[in-house]
């Protein structure tokens, strides 16, 4: 059952103690909301998608998001929903970045949450994906780009699986997916995450790459 925030932008105010503590509880409704699709047989990309990717997109983006001074609202919320309509819906995967900006409207909505944030977020949400050429508006947008293809480096194994598994690839072509779509998202990783993520990368390359 949905527990409204006591307040939002331009209500009366109430303590930092009291909003955090119900932002908590918002937090944990999503992160089940998000976990239970990811576990249903609809989901295509299999539970890893959350335990081998949006955990460690959240991870990420909230160790930029201190790094950088952004907002960790906005940056916790857009990286728990950024995959959720793929997860959700095979049919929603190709522009999922724009249906996942649509339902985290409506996913946070009936909570009463501050609709200056909830753009924010669906901005985060639609610039999110490394196959699209977008121009980010805010470093948040930024942050959550950055992380999801950290992920990627941080869980190599699951972007074999979707090769070998899912797609069903022969070796050659299988490594050669996996080693594009590492490079795409190097090109899209901020200076700050690319310092992150050297050495991994590197390591990853000389395991996967023919030379």
């Amino acid at each position: 059952m949905i527990k409204k925030l006591a307040c939002k932008s331009g209500s009366k105010k109430i303590s930092k103690e009291v909003f955090d503590r119900e932002f908590k509880y918002m937090i944990s409704d999503i992160e089940e909301l998000v976990e239970e699709a990811c576990k249903k047989d609809a989901n295509i990309f299999g539970y890893g998608s959350w335990s081998h990717h949006i955990v460690g997109v959240v991870k990420y983006a909230k160790l930029l998001a201190r790094k950088l001074g952004a907002d960790e609202e906005i940056i916790e919320l857009a990286a728990l929903l950024h995959d959720y309509a793929s997860v959700l819906d095979k049919n929603l995967y190709p522009d999922h970045h724009i249906h996942g900006a649509r339902l985290a409207e409506e996913i946070l909505k009936p909570y009463n949450y501050s609709q200056e944030k909830i753009e924010k977020i669906k901005d985060c949400i639609f610039t999110h994906r490394a196959s699209k050429d977008i121009i980010y508006k805010s470093v948040e947008a930024r942050i959550i780009a950055s992380a999801d293809a950290m992920a990627h480096f941080d869980n190599v194994n699951s972007l074999l699986y979707l090769a070998f598994v899912k797609h069903e690839m022969e070796i050659d072509e299988g490594t050669n997916w996996v080693l594009e779509k590492l490079k795409r998202s190097w090109e899209k990783l901020m200076p700050e995450a690319r310092e992150m993520m050297r050495k991994r990368y590197a390591a990853i390359k000389i395991i996967l790459d023919k030379g």
